[in-house]
């Protein structure tokens, strides 16, 4: 009986299919391999460029875990990891030894209380000692993470979650660490900082990959989240996504739409889960009413160029704008929402401004920026980035400050020294200058001595020889600028105290204040009738009340007349009633220093005072004050000398003329 799979092989010769004229069997398999791969079959393989991505520890892990399916990363708790890896090099440590202190300062528990490190077997690390060990060991990095848990309100303590995190770290990465972290819930999202030194347990340099850094670690943060408080729901998912539909930032479904760019830039809202669908087409609707996205044929976006871009942005200023009005909303301050404003040093028509300090915080937590919230006499809130440049002087909340466009053009400074330079062989020193210019003095000659040291630390090619001239490069000028740029970046804005005393305490104050100096200023700042513009309208009328009625000025008619001299009058007030306490303080005698006079001594502390801040310099029977400078900072205890005069004193630093001269 013949079963219905039975066959019978007839072996013969191989023929071509569909033709006459046979073929080997051999071409035709290479003619399907080639049909199926669309032409790439037996060619080489294109050479990919080298990102040294897979160099380091973490390589293959960070690759898997990255290469989780969409649903998966749907489902699992979302995590954000930041991180920086700061060379320690140079003044590398100075900065992780300020970044450790900023890391614990006050306000960053839930009772307000300062930060705790916190390592992996104790609750109580000691920072000091940690960053000590990095000294010690010469590490030339450190690493720095932020992790924020999108539900880590729901942890009633950090701790557990981030040394898991860190012994997850240790087993991908094949080696022991050592870290340090602190948690801060100063934020609406709980985040821990971790601070890693960059060497192994063998005492290596710890190079990670970069993979693992930007994907890798992010997911075990991920895995260890979701294993605690469990995979989200399919309404937590869809809740979520809804959400993003309106928003005006980049979302999800951004960077879903994006992946999905065909070769012709368009893009449609088709998906396989008819909920994506129906979002990723309202998505759309966001993005064409935003002005980001056009459709074509029906179905088909087209997206706008540089649409990821946009999106971060126009996030960033919504989470300025909310930054903006929670710090009225807890200063107090009344602003209508166009009086709300983003101060932009960039901007063609940017301006100095003139107001008062309402509050100060962290716009990036890693890289330690800054903004300050000025109420401004134009009526008008500003929210000001400044970069880092007041991290380790913080001005009191009530302040009045002036804030301006920090210059990005080479100073006149930098176009003398290359004139000089120019004229001797690219050679400048302070002797060949005052060959060059007989009327300066050595002190102008020394401060452009200082310029060329500011450059030098900031990687310019500017070279001092053993004989103390210095080797300019003939773009001297194009370099000056470039390194404007670049301090730029780091701190956009110059902002100066203008009185550290709010209105209120200024109107009845026996120094020289800020309303002193606008009462008598040839061009005083425009005072808004609105907001603090008002406020400072109606101080100005007190003080030149309170002014008549202690003999420093007169109305004749309708003018006022002050008396001269008014601001050093008022100065020398604020100094003697200073003195006096001083002089209980230490059991010296104080002695008033008059401009021209050389001022020598040891400077003890700096005070702060109604005309602004003095420097105390103590002599064997005797102290004075004189205006305090940026180059006292840190040299309290230290012998100083130099000359007062009306821009201030520049300071030698040190026993004996000869020593270093810092201003």
């Amino acid at each position: 009986m013949v079963q219905k799979d039975d066959f019978e092989p007839r072996l013969g010769k191989v023929r071509a299919l569909g033709s006459a004229k046979a073929k080997s069997y051999l071409s035709r398999v290479l003619r399907s391999a080639m049909l199926a791969s669309g032409g790439a079959f037996g060619k080489a393989p294109r050479r990919a460029k080298f990102t040294g991505a897979r160099i380091g520890k973490g390589s293959g892990v960070g690759r898997v875990l990255a290469a989780r399916d969409n649903l998966s990363a749907y489902r699992s708790r979302r995590v954000i990891v930041k991180f920086s890896i700061p060379r320690l090099a140079g003044k590398g440590i100075a900065a992780a030894r300020a970044h450790m202190r900023y890391v614990q300062r006050d306000g960053v528990t839930r009772e307000g209380a300062p930060g705790q490190l916190y390592g992996a077997d104790t609750d109580k690390a000691d920072g000091r000692a940690f960053i000590d060990r990095a000294e010690a060991g010469d590490d030339a990095r450190q690493f720095r993470f932020i992790v924020s848990a999108e539900d880590g309100a729901e942890y009633e303590d950090l701790k557990p979650l981030t040394r898991r995190l860190m012994a997850q770290m240790e087993k991908d990465l094949d080696t022991k660490l050592d870290w340090v972290a602190v948690d801060h819930h100063n934020t609406g999202h709980p985040h821990t900082h971790i601070i890693m030194r960059g060497r192994n347990d063998r005492g290596e340099d710890l190079v990670i990959a970069k993979e693992y850094l930007t994907q890798g670690l992010r997911e075990r943060a991920a895995e260890l989240v979701s294993l605690d408080l469990g995979p989200r729901s399919d309404l937590e998912i869809e809740g979520r996504l809804r959400r993003e539909v309106g928003q005006e930032r980049l979302t999800s479904l951004d960077r879903g739409l994006l992946r999905d760019v065909a070769e012709d830039g368009l893009v449609t809202p088709r998906h396989v889960d008819p909920r994506l669908y129906a979002l990723r087409a309202g998505r759309l609707q966001t993005l064409a009413r935003l002005g980001l996205a056009k459709e074509g044929a029906p179905t088909h976006w087209r997206l706008a160029d540089g649409l990821e871009d946009t999106l971060r942005r126009m996030g960033e200023r919504g989470d300025i704008q909310k930054t903006l009005y929670r710090a009225l909303t807890e200063g107090r301050v009344e602003r209508d929402r166009a009086d709300q404003v983003i101060y932009e040093p960039t901007a063609p028509d940017a301006r100095p401004l003139v107001g008062r300090l309402v509050s100060r915080g962290l716009s990036d937590e890693l890289k330690d920026r800054h903004y300050l919230v000025v109420d401004g006499v134009d009526g008008r809130a500003h929210y000001v980035e400044i970069g880092r440049s007041l991290a380790t002087d913080p001005i009191p909340v009530g302040a009045v400050v002036r804030v301006e466009p920090r210059p990005m053009q080479a100073r006149a400074v930098d176009h003398t020294v290359a004139r000089i330079a120019g004229a001797n062989s690219g050679r400048y020193s302070v002797d060949l200058h005052l060959a060059a210019d007989p009327r300066a003095s050595a002190g102008f000659a020394e401060a452009h001595v200082r310029r060329l040291e500011a450059m030098r630390r900031g990687r310019t090619p500017v070279e001092r020889q053993e004989d103390g001239t210095w080797s300019i490069g003939a773009d001297h000028v194009e370099q000056a600028a470039a390194f404007e740029k670049r301090q730029a970046e780091s701190a956009p804005v110059v902002v100066t105290t203008l009185s550290a005393r709010p209105l209120d305490q200024q109107v009845g104050a026996t120094g020289a204040t800020w309303l002193d100096r606008e009462l008598i200023a040839a061009a005083p700042e425009p005072l808004r009738d609105a907001g603090f513009g008002r406020d400072a309208r109606q101080a100005l009328a007190l003080r030149r009340q309170w002014l008549i009625d202690q003999g420093l000025a007169r109305q004749d008619q309708d003018q006022m007349v002050y008396r001269a001299g008014l601001l050093t009058r008022l100065q020398r007030r604020d100094l003697i009633a200073a003195a006096e306490g001083l002089a209980r303080e230490t059991g010296l005698n104080f002695s008033e220093a008059r401009p021209g006079q050389r001022i020598e001594g040891v400077y003890r502390r700096s005070v702060d005072l109604v005309s602004g801040r003095f420097a105390v310099i103590e002599r064997s029977r005797d102290f004075t004050l004189v205006p305090w400078k940026r180059a006292l900072e840190g040299q309290e205890g230290r012998a100083v000398s130099g000359v007062l005069r009306e821009a201030g004193v520049s300071w030698t630093i040190g026993r004996g003329r000869s020593g270093p001269s810092v201003s």
